[in-house]
């Protein structure tokens, strides 16, 4: 007797951690979403940050929930190869034109340095900005040229002078 009751209640447990994984999965997904338009998310990809796919799609976006220092963001493939090689801390070089949409903004994210992608803390430099909705495009290097790295301008070049320059396209102000 005393199997059973332990089976059931292990069941339960498990079955109840299978709906919270199951709401926490739901959860990443709908936050993932929340990075760009419609036309965009609905056959976008969904992947945790562990590279996890939590729903697929076909359209060559991917999205990603909010995690601890970055808002929820819907990436192009260069976007993930710009993204890869800087948490390595290796070279990129942009061959194509490629967007990142964060319409959710920075979510808790402190925000960050428009000119180090590596500064953390804000008081270290005199420009650390929290975006709010914005867009991101990556581009070859050459079309950087000519454009403003004020991000007080509504398009600016950010980490302009590093492998991971690309342009801001703000959608509404931020912080």
């Amino acid at each position: 007797m005393n199997h059973k009751l332990v089976s059931y209640c292990i069941s339960l447990c498990l079955l109840g951690a299978g709906t919270v994984l199951a709401g926490d999965k739901e959860a990443s997904i709908a936050s993932a979403l929340s990075a760009g338009p419609a036309s965009v998310t609905e056959n976008a990809t969904v992947k945790d940050h562990e590279g996890n796919v939590l729903k697929q799609g076909n359209n060559g976006y991917t999205c990603y929930p909010e995690a601890p220092m970055m808002g929820p963001a819907c990436n192009q493939g260069q976007w993930d190869e710009l993204i890869g090689a800087m948490m390595n801390k290796q070279d990129f070089t942009a061959n194509q034109i490629s967007f990142s949409y964060m319409l959710a903004g920075e979510g808790d994210s402190p925000g960050t340095s428009n000119s180090d992608p590596y500064q953390t803390d804000p008081t270290a430099v005199d420009d650390w900005i929290k975006e709010g909705p914005h867009m991101m495009i990556v581009v070859p290097r050459e079309m950087l040229k000519g454009l403003s790295h004020d991000p007080r301008d509504p398009v600016y070049v950010m980490w302009g002078d590093t492998p991971y320059a690309h342009i801001m396209v703000r959608i509404e102000e931020g912080e």
